[in-house]
């Protein structure tokens, strides 16, 4: 029965990877082979992907657009502008200069790389101080 955005297929894949599983070592344990294992996998991750987007989206809309972060920013420098424009609307922003960063460089790792925006960043600001990235 499908719950949510996974089959019973890919969270059955997802929890025995999690359990540091090979693709190989699944395909025997469920009689498939290793590139249905693959495929399975990958088509869970981007449903998990979609959903966390999603998700993003849905909580953004309580939030206001407070500034964008230029691709070739640095994330200190970012994290700088963003408790500044917070300031100016008299929201203090939840999280200290390092959470801030990690927070970045966790939800859109795809946008940094090391200290730097590879893709400009939408900061979107919620009034208990937390904040929202696209």
């Amino acid at each position: 029965m499908k719950e949510g955005v996974l089959t019973d297929r890919q969270r059955e894949v997802l929890r025995y990877r999690k359990a540091g599983l090979t693709q190989q070592q699944i395909a025997d344990i469920i009689q498939t082979s290793k590139a249905n294992i693959c495929t399975i996998e990958k088509s869970a991750m981007e449903n998990v992907r979609r959903a966390r987007e999603t998700l993003d989206f849905f909580y953004s809309l309580d939030a206001r657009h407070i500034c964008t972060i230029e691709k070739g920013s640095d994330l200190l420098e970012a994290s700088k502008k963003i408790y500044a424009e917070a300031e100016k609307i008299g929201i203090k922003v939840r999280y200290d200069n390092i959470q801030l960063m990690n927070r970045i460089r966790e939800e859109i790792p795809e946008k940094n790389k090391s200290r730097f925006v590879r893709e400009k960043i939408e900061v979107y600001l919620k009034n208990d101080g937390d904040l929202y990235f696209e």
